[in-house]
């Protein structure tokens, strides 16, 4: 029993000085993630103006309450929740992801984000991008089905993130890219299938510099190169067939002029082993 002005028990006092805590570092959270708002993207204004016109950032909140009462149990409420979320943003989060600290998904329309997904801290994701599994089954219930995003990693538009496998810190996913095999820490993947058009030094200071829609300028097309290689080939290779043509060693008996590339060809085919 407490005497009119005494203090409260230990007890009830950590009680209330946790949930004090609690509070704080939500707050402190989403204003973080706001400030990553506005440090990405130029057009937004004020804080303010982010959590009102912002759908990442909206259904941020959508998935942070589902998350809460997925965690405790409430599978049902934290899958209604999402729902509401889904529809009025165009933001899809499963309520049993985990993502972590000042995700910035910008403009955000047909975001999907899986069950068993993972995101890291300070990432970026655009308008269409899916973290998804491949060929789903009722017996995969339970089972990692998701992709694992690192920290640091820039998700383009429109690109598919499928499997459970890792994407490394730092990466970059070009826009449109079907990413279907691990990415190393650092790379930089574009195309379908997904190939590895770069890699950032693991001597560089400091975390990688933002880069919108996860591409730069600096960013070689992988089939561009490929078919630039091919073509070098074949320049060396008429190169080579020219000189050979215009040598006498390789002149047929009987025949006075030089050898055409028939000739050329049969000779060569019959030096073969």
């Amino acid at each position: 029993m407490l005497v009119p002005g005494s203090a409260k028990p230990p007890r009830e006092r950590g009680v209330a000085g946790d949930d004090n805590i609690v509070t704080a570092m939500l707050f402190k959270n989403l204003r973080s993630e706001i400030d990553a708002t506005l440090a990405r993207d130029p057009a937004a204004r004020s804080r303010l103006e982010v959590v009102l016109c912002y759908p990442g950032f909206q259904a941020l909140l959508y998935y942070r309450l589902a998350h809460w009462l997925w965690q405790y149990g409430w599978h049902l409420t934290g899958r209604f929740i999402s729902h509401v979320g889904r529809v009025l943003t165009g933001i899809e989060i499963h309520p049993g992801a985990r993502i972590g600290k000042r995700l910035f998904i910008d403009h955000g329309m047909g975001v999907v984000i899986g069950e068993t997904a993972e995101i890291g801290d300070d990432c970026t994701l655009y308008h269409g991008v899916t973290l998804g599994g491949t060929r789903p089954t009722r017996e995969q219930g339970g089972q990692k089905r998701h992709p694992t995003i690192g920290n640091n990693v820039i998700v383009g538009s429109g690109a598919q993130v499928l499997g459970p496998f890792r994407v490394g810190d730092g990466a970059r996913i070009g826009a449109a890219s079907v990413v279907l095999r691990e990415v190393p820490d650092g790379a930089t993947m574009v195309g379908n299938p997904a190939r590895q058009a770069g890699r950032r030094s693991g001597t560089e200071a400091g975390p990688p510099g933002f880069e919108p829609y996860g591409v730069s300028g600096e960013i070689p097309d992988p089939i561009a190169r490929a078919l630039n290689g091919l073509l070098d080939e074949v320049a060396a290779l008429r190169a080579r067939l020219a000189e050979l043509e215009a040598t006498p060693d390789l002149a047929v008996p009987g025949e006075s002029a030089p050898p055409g590339p028939e000739a050329v060809r049969r000779r060569v085919a019959g030096a073969q082993p």
